[in-house]
């Protein structure tokens, strides 16, 4: 079955539900799939982005503005 067959036929199935709450349920579920598909596309740093990026890391690392692994692991245990 196509892609296009398979929207055609839930669309079919969409327009028999009769329960409100379903409803709710499914817009709700396209509303985070848009959102998610938006967050999908990637675009990558510049080498300016990414420089910055390293100068800003070496300089927290210098001013210890860090946490270490086991103090982040402590927070979720």
């Amino acid at each position: 079955m196509n892609l296009e067959t398979r929207k055609l036929s839930f669309i079919q199935e969409i327009l028999r539900i009769q329960s409100e709450k379903t409803i709710s349920r499914l817009e709700t579920i396209l509303r985070k799939e848009k959102n998610t598909s938006k967050e999908r596309i990637f675009e990558p740093m510049t080498q300016n982005e990414l420089d910055k990026r390293i100068d800003k890391s070496e300089s927290d690392f210098k001013n210890n503005l860090f946490k270490s692994s086991s103090e982040l692991l402590t927070k979720y245990d």
